[in-house]
């Protein structure tokens, strides 16, 4: 019974669909740049494409060789074992931090596409139904207001009936 409730709560749940719909519209927003960055790239082109041909290929070829000469005398293999270990647990708790962070950053997406929707169907923000809501009469109160004006209707409903009933011989008897 209790994977039939979880698979409905999830079911209902409309978190998923807000994510896609902030993610959607984050998206959009992001496209809208594009242009812009076209027009940026467009002009920094020239600049860059001539910073690479005077590049010396050789040149750098040996700063990367020794820089990797430079890692490779520093390596000890006993601290090789050790930061091994040190790395690993420093990665289990990078994994966890992200993990929080994937989470929050998820529901702020979520959130994002909640008011992404509103805002598409036009509908009004939770502030305005929640004053509504301090507003409105207690529902006890507006219930039992209900049920006295409720009795009045049908009392006269039942006399009118009656009335209707007492006619209908009568015309009968006219009639004969």
């Amino acid at each position: 019974m209790a994977i039939a409730d979880d698979l409905k709560k999830t079911l209902t749940d409309p978190t998923p669909l807000y994510f896609a719909a902030g993610t959607a519209d984050l998206a959009v927003q992001q496209a809208k740049k594009v242009p812009d960055l076209i027009d940026q790239l467009r002009a920094e082109a020239p600049a860059r494409i001539e910073a690479v041909k005077n590049t010396d290929p050789k040149a750098v070829q040996e700063a990367v060789s020794a820089k990797f000469a430079e890692v490779l005398g520093a390596i000890d293999a006993k601290k090789l074992g050790e930061t091994a270990q040190d790395l690993a647990l420093r990665g289990v708790g990078v994994a966890a931090e992200y993990a929080v962070r994937a989470k929050e950053t998820y529901d702020k997406v979520a959130e994002h596409g909640e008011q992404a929707v509103r805002a598409w169907r036009g509908e009004v923000s939770e502030e305005i139904v929640d004053i509504a809501v301090v507003v409105e009469p207690e529902p006890a109160a507006e219930s039992a207001a209900v049920g006295a004006d409720e009795e009045k209707p049908v009392a006269k409903k039942a006399t009118a009936r009656k009335s209707t009933a007492k006619k209908t011989p009568a015309t009968a008897d006219d009639a004969s």
